[in-house]
């Protein structure tokens, strides 16, 4: 059916990865999977880097995402955080340039007033408000797989308005965008 789509979310991360995807059906979603990958276990951030990537191409080979949105770093004071969270970002997003899906790119306060019509929500109210959404019978453990599940319902919501957001169809487009990024 032409009007059916999957959408992939993705809450990058270097300690735990969230993500969760939804179908989306005319103008209704529908909720498929959410989890997380755990990766405090591994101590080289190199390895790290190369699992997210692994386990986001696992995700697209598998569920045939029409669509990935990401939670865009946020701004903190530690810059060593953050350069480890731009790197987890920028894997998953090459893995789905790698296979040619369209990304958008939403910041954390633009997702939390998508889905509780407040910027400044925390986890717990961004979760149950997808738990009712969607229908969730219980919330996981970890909430960082409900953000990634939230980046995608923010982009349902988003759909046809992505004026502001980063959105890359693929390498090239990416290179469009970006060429401030290159020597």
């Amino acid at each position: 059916m032409a009007n059916e789509r999957i959408i992939l979310g993705i809450d990058p991360g270097t300690t735990i990865m969230g993500f969760g995807l939804i179908k989306v059906i005319g103008k209704n979603m529908q909720f498929l999977q959410l989890n997380e990958l755990q990766l405090s276990k591994y101590d080289n951030h190199y390895q790290k880097l190369k699992i997210i990537f692994e386990r986001t191409i696992e995700l697209i080979d598998t569920h045939h995402p029409d669509e990935i949105a990401i939670e865009a770093p946020f701004f903190g004071k530690n810059v060593q955080s953050m350069l480890k969270l731009g790197r987890a970002q920028g894997v998953a997003m090459a893995a789905g340039l790698s296979r040619d899906i369209p990304i958008t790119e939403y910041e954390p306060k633009k997702i939390k007033m998508a889905i509780t019509g407040n910027g400044n929500a925390s986890k717990e109210q961004v979760a149950k408000m997808l738990q009712q959404l969607l229908g969730l019978k219980e919330l996981p453990k970890n909430l960082d797989s409900t953000d990634g599940l939230a980046a995608a319902v923010c982009h349902f919501f988003n759909s046809g308005k992505t004026v502001g957001e980063k959105s890359y169809t693929g390498w090239d487009a990416f290179v469009k965008q970006n060429q401030d990024k290159i020597r």
